[in-house]
């Protein structure tokens, strides 16, 4: 329809002419009220914003210690993979205390056990390091 047509409806109707598509040919014009349109898109637009920092992923930590018991670490294991399927990536932290620095093959042997645990469902990412007092790996989904 002419603009002109379209500018009469607009007015009789009590609402606004947008312009939808500017670029097409002829340009797509919508008969709306202008306050609700912005309205629409605004939240449209905090919509996909809120999309996007859904699909970011974490970073999520779990401490474990080198006395911890087999149900106690089934249970941290358990937490791990329910980590790993929302999409966030884990370090995985044993924390040396006092006098157990001595003896940092325990702890070496708890970090297998834990990754032998997660083997199925998870994917190392680099070498375990020591930092300080903790041995840390991190891994992600597979």
């Amino acid at each position: 329809m002419s603009s002109r047509d379209a500018q009469l409806l607009a007015r009789d109707a009590g609402v606004d002419l947008v312009e939808i598509a500017a670029n097409a040919n002829p340009p797509v014009v919508k008969i709306i009220d202008w306050g609700k349109y912005q309205y629409q898109k605004m939240k449209e637009e905090a919509k996909n914003r809120k999309k996007a920092r859904e699909k970011q992923s974490e970073l999520k930590q779990m401490k474990i210690g080198l006395k911890i018991s087999d149900n106690d670490l089934n249970i941290k294991v358990r937490k791990i993979k329910g980590f790993l399927e929302d999409g966030d990536h884990v370090k995985i932290m044993v924390v040396f205390r006092g006098r157990e620095m001595a003896h940092k093959e325990v702890g070496q042997e708890l970090l297998n056990r834990v990754l032998g645990l997660l083997e199925e469902d998870a994917i190392v990412e680099g070498k375990p390091q020591f930092n300080g007092r903790n041995l840390s790996v991190g891994i992600r989904k597979k």
